[in-house]
């Protein structure tokens, strides 16, 4: 695993030598991908390396827990609360549907979840050209496979350190680096509404995901979930479509 680390620490590294900037930031959630990814960012500039925590209605375990990963690495830290923002923005978004008659309730709360991501962000961007450091995303193996990422929002990045690597093995990765214990134990969740947790909103859980990643067998309801998630989500991980003059 220090091989694995140190691997990745001069990745990140030559990533930001071949952009030419200062250093790398990162959005804390308070879960475990972006824990790692705190840790080993700081790893790799200890300078010029950014945690940012980004609330929205977040819970206070989740703050508490945030707060931890960036003392157990001892990187700088911000907390830009987003709760405001997205509720004005988010209000007005639906007060214009409703004007018109064609707010759909169906998909409100994705919507207004998505948005969340998004705006996290916008803030990380905003950030990043402030102190000329690239934006690290924080998805693994297993979320990147399935799509379970908002497109231009957790999904919008400069680069992926952990893309690669399963969330159990991010796991493992997590306990090498210090992060706090009960982050690494904690359900893995998105933050983006109340009570939400990856694997219910899957159907399916990230053992098992990593099994079908590495080509193990899995329960055939969990396959064919896996391969439906990864068919319907192809657009979020492939280039834009482009339309050409000789198309």
């Amino acid at each position: 695993m220090e091989q694995q680390v140190d691997k990745i620490v001069k990745w990140l590294q030559d990533r930001v030598k071949e952009a030419g900037v200062n250093g790398l930031l990162v959005g804390v959630s308070g879960g475990l991908d972006s824990a790692v990814v705190a840790h080993l960012i700081k790893r790799a500039f200890p300078e010029g390396s950014l945690g940012v925590m980004l609330p929205i209605h977040t819970k206070e375990s989740d703050m508490v827990h945030a707060r931890k990963v960036i003392e157990s690495c001892e990187i700088s830290s911000m907390t830009v609360d987003l709760t405001d923002t997205h509720q004005a923005m988010y209000e007005q978004i639906t007060k214009e549907l409703h004007d018109k008659n064609e707010f759909n309730v169906d998909n409100d709360q994705l919507a207004g979840a998505n948005l969340r991501a998004r705006l996290r962000m916008s803030a990380l961007y905003s950030l990043a050209t402030n102190y000329n450091y690239l934006v690290v995303g924080t998805d693994n193996a297993s979320e990147w496979y399935t799509g379970y990422f908002t497109k231009y929002g957790d999904g919008g990045a400069d680069i992926l350190p952990l893309v690669d690597f399963t969330k159990q093995e991010v796991r493992e990765m997590a306990a090498f680096l210090g992060v706090p214990d009960d982050v690494v134990g904690k359900k893995p969740s998105a933050d983006l509404w109340e009570g939400q947790t990856d694997e219910d909103e899957m159907g399916t859980t990230y053992d098992i995901i990593d099994a079908f990643i590495k080509g193990e067998e899995v329960p055939e309801k969990d396959k064919k979930l896996i391969e439906s998630m990864h068919k319907r989500t192809a657009h979020k991980r492939e280039p834009l479509p482009q339309f050409t003059k000789n198309s």
